[in-house]
């Protein structure tokens, strides 16, 4: 297996893989531009599980007037194991950079020591105020969206794009020019090492991948393609927009900003394929 994948599969999700050989500024880079395919394996193993939830339900007993109310309970449980099941397979890292972050733009004031206390309390392991309430707030998000667009018939193909931009957003935090908020740890190895012209690439390909599977959705309509690439972009200029907040509030970035742009970047994308499909 290449260092790349290794250090890729290692990083983001659960599995035991073995320790890269090296880990240099191009295997980082190459990591970093393997995320989105990180996320479309995710995607698949959760869609399938979610799947087989809506299967069940769907055969576990006579037509009759509750079987609406039944179909709709299995979409809730199937959304909340969604949802479960991500934060398992990532260890919960992402969520715990989003609830550091969060309390890291919580403290107030500018200048260099306001930015070295910020980190500060990011690396504290203890959760504040701040960072339980985003993340409370998120994950009630993610549920509902992903419950609507599994009632409107979307829900794996608005998983899979959710998920594979929730890791596009990582390749885009990691650009060239955009620096480490500290001389250590996940951001300064990762930090400027994807090429923009492979980040540009990339994105035309999630997106091409998005608009391919809207038209191969049984319901399929150029509606839903469109909604599945806007979501993308939708996505991508969440995750961004916050990332340039957090160079101003951090000085660059770090392996919390990391995780919070994923789970942003995915948030935003469930919610525009929700509300447009």
């Amino acid at each position: 297996m290449p260092d790349a994948l290794r250090l890729a599969l290692g990083t983001l999700t659960i599995l035991r893989v073995p320790a890269p050989r090296r880990v240099d500024r191009k295997v980082a880079s190459a990591a970093m531009l393997l995320a989105p395919l990180i996320g479309l394996l995710l995607a698949v193993v959760v869609a399938a599980v979610v799947a087989g939830i809506q299967w069940l339900a769907q055969h576990s007993g006579p037509v009759s007037a509750a079987t609406d109310i039944r179909d709709l309970a299995a979409d809730l449980l199937g959304a909340v194991v969604a949802v479960a099941l991500l934060a398992w397979f990532t260890r919960g890292l992402h969520l715990d950079g989003l609830a550091d972050t969060a309390d890291g733009l919580g403290v107030k004031g500018t200048g260099p020591a306001t930015r070295a206390r910020r980190l500060e309390v990011m690396r504290q392991p203890d959760v504040g105020a701040f960072g339980a309430i985003t993340v409370m707030l998120l994950l009630l998000l993610q549920i509902s969206a992903l419950l609507l667009c599994l009632v409107a018939g979307h829900g794996s193909v608005g998983l899979i794009v959710a998920l594979v931009t929730g890791r596009l957003a990582i390749t885009w935090a990691c650009r060239r020019g955009v620096p480490s908020a500290r001389p250590d740890g996940l951001g300064a190895a990762v930090a400027g090492s994807t090429p923009v012209v492979a980040v540009a690439a990339i994105t035309v390909a999630v997106a091409a991948m998005a608009f391919a599977l809207g038209r191969i959705d049984h319901d399929s309509t150029l509606g839903l393609s469109l909604s599945l690439v806007a979501a993308v972009l939708v996505g991508l200029a969440v995750a961004v927009f916050f990332q340039h907040r957090c160079v101003r509030a951090f000085g660059g970035i770090t392996g919390d900003v990391l995780g919070a742009s994923v789970e942003l970047a995915t948030t935003a994308t469930l919610l525009t394929v929700a509300l447009t499909s």
